[in-house]
């Protein structure tokens, strides 16, 4: 998700954003605190040397707890107090003296302007005050503390009062969405975003340049979510106010198409994606940026390979190789992305040997990376490779690489999603490898980062909370698969529908763990479901229908008497198309943007 400060605040708007320098070493001081000067003069220190030293008697002491200094300072009644720590924070930021001296400002700011509000009257200078103060929770890593302070700002605006009024509003939904988005929280994130958008074309109206950028800003967004439908229509809209209020080929329409080509590629629709890409091309050659260019022609290189048409999709990544190697380097990560999807393009091709190679010399980029380059980029790399390595049938590899991704995004903040990804691919390895404890946990934490970042409603969570129940199987937690099954179910079958392939492997699951829990009447439902479901809709060509038909039709012998059953062996408690044999066949599906392969 972008930064912290949305790029859509218009540019004459208040100024919210507090651009804090990375933090150096330094000494820790104690922070400030206000004084009343005593009447009484202050008495020399005793030469006697029995005082020398602190008496460890009297240091040991508990002093009486100071009353509040930010609540007990009369002065921050004076109106014109907050106006100057408000400054006061800006400057200390501005000098890099680091964000913990202008956080006792900014409070004692908000709380001056708090204090001298009229009644009745929502004041500006106060929700300017919070945006600050929140800013720099966030550029300390307390994100949240910074949730219930933006929470406050955004009351107090009220938007019929005027532009500045609005456009305070818009800024501190946009602000709260960042910080969101920060935490991992994808759909409250979204909500403010959705928020802000409306209230800026109620203050602009909706062809204006600015409602534009707010409009791309949430279609990255809804991308990231996975939610292409909306990304599409606000990505649209960017498009039609760019074309009207820019010259034609502008940069901001390239970047328009850029992320349209991008939502048509996710939704499947290649030939539209690819010619948005060509005029996104045009207009980079006319402006004479080479390097996007370059950028473009590995995105119309995936888009070729994509249409099976390898000999253009090679031609696309060698000329961007050749524009990057020039211009950035021969050890640049942008070089080691175009190696990588040589090596994918030369591994779908069957051309191993070639592939590895590129493996190969993108690892040494990203082994050893040049400096400026983020965390986030090598570990992008290392997953994408991981998977290549996955579909050579070298799991043990593949784990090293999504163990290394995963340790240099820990301690990032916003990554809960794209970790929980890696980890559920990691769960996938573990169980390619018979390591189904590991596993286990792997997907457990992987479905714990996805519920808390909203995201316990998307076909991904569905399809890790399957992947987990088919480790619960393999460890004998039959029970907990059940659970882990009908949840699944119930996701896909929302959001997929019943007659996708990811939903009826679920059902085939399900049927067969209940099959082992005794309740045959219900494994007996499902499978005459599923069969029905291919009778009338999916035609009964598939394989898996003759299995699902024989397995059936044991569970109505079995049926009409009562006996002991003997307990399954795991082989027929697992839909064959469901484990290790389903994740090799489908080895080179992805899933998303988040690389999991099924």
């Amino acid at each position: 998700m972008p930064g912290l400060v949305s790029v859509k605040t218009p540019p004459d708007s208040a100024p919210i954003r507090i651009t804090v320098p990375d933090p150096q070493p330094q000494r820790s001081e104690p922070a400030p605190v206000s004084k009343t000067p005593s009447p009484h003069t202050k008495k020399p220190p005793s030469p006697s040397p029995s005082r020398s030293k602190p008496s460890p008697t009297r240091s040991k002491k508990t002093q009486p707890a100071s009353p509040d200094p930010i609540l007990a300072d009369a002065s921050l009644d004076n109106p014109d107090l907050g106006p100057f720590l408000l400054k006061l924070a800006r400057d200390t930021i501005a000098s890099g003296e680091g964000p913990n001296k202008a956080l006792e400002y900014a409070v004692r700011a908000s709380k001056s302007f708090e204090r001298c509000a009229v009644d009745g009257e929502p004041s500006l200078d106060l929700a300017m005050s919070l945006h600050v103060l929140a800013a720099i929770y966030c550029s300390l890593g307390r994100f949240e503390e910074a949730v219930p302070v933006l929470d406050r700002a955004i009351r107090v605006p009220e938007i019929g009062r005027g532009a500045d009024h609005a456009l305070a509003a818009f800024s501190g939904h946009m602000q709260l969405g960042d910080t969101y988005s920060m935490l991992g929280q994808v759909d409250r994130s979204i909500e403010c975003y959705e928020e802000g958008l409306k209230i800026q074309i109620e203050a602009l109206g909706d062809t204006d340049p600015r409602v534009g950028e707010t409009c791309r800003y949430l279609a990255e967004a809804h991308v990231q979510a996975m939610q292409f439908d909306r990304a599409e229509e606000l990505c649209k809209k960017t498009l039609e106010i760019h074309r009207a209020h820019s010259e034609p080929a502008s940069l901001e329409e390239s970047a328009d198409r850029r992320l349209m080509a991008l939502i048509c590629e996710a939704k499947g629709d290649y030939e539209s994606a690819l010619e948005h890409l060509v005029l996104a091309s045009m207009a980079m050659i006319a402006n004479g940026l080479d390097n996007e260019v370059a950028a473009i022609d590995v995105s119309i290189g995936n888009i070729y390979m994509s249409l099976c048409r390898f000999d253009e999709a090679v031609f696309s990544y060698q000329k961007a190789l050749t524009v990057l190697k020039a211009s950035r380097g021969d050890n640049h990560p942008s070089v080691a992305s175009v190696f990588v999807r040589l090596a994918d393009l030369y591994h779908r091709t069957g051309k191993l040997r070639e592939s590895k190679s590129y493996c190969e010399n993108a690892l040494r980029i990203y082994v050893k990376p040049v400096p400026g380059t983020t965390a986030e980029e090598v570990s992008g790399g290392l997953t994408e490779i991981s998977a290549i390595y996955e579909s050579m049938d070298e799991p043990g590899e593949a784990l090293k690489l999504l163990q290394k991704a995963m340790k240099l995004l820990e301690d990032k903040p916003g990554q809960q999603s794209t970790i929980a990804g890696i980890e559920a691919r990691m769960g996938v390895m573990f169980c390619m490898l018979g390591r189904y404890e590991e596993a286990r946990s792997s997907f457990e934490s992987a479905v714990t980062k996805l519920r808390a970042s909203g995201e316990k409603k998307s076909p991904f969570f569905g399809v890790v909370l399957n992947q987990m129940g088919l480790a619960c199987v393999q460890l004998f937690k039959i029970d907990e698969a059940a659970e882990l099954f009908e949840e699944a179910r119930r996701i896909l079958e929302q959001e997929c529908g019943p007659c996708h392939q990811d939903t009826l492997g679920v059902y085939s699951n399900l049927a067969a763990t209940y099959d082992a829990m005794g309740r045959v009447e219900d494994a007996i439902e499902i499978l005459e479901y599923v069969l029905k479901l291919r009778e009338e809709k999916l035609g009964i060509a598939n394989p898996d229908f003759e299995d699902e038909k024989r397995r059936l039709s044991e569970l109505l012998k079995e049926a009409g008497r009562t006996r002991d059953r003997k307990a399954k062996s795991l082989e027929n408690l697992i839909d064959p198309n469901s484990t290790t044999k389903k994740t090799k066949k489908e080895g080179t599906k992805r899933w998303g943007g988040l690389s999991f392969k099924l």
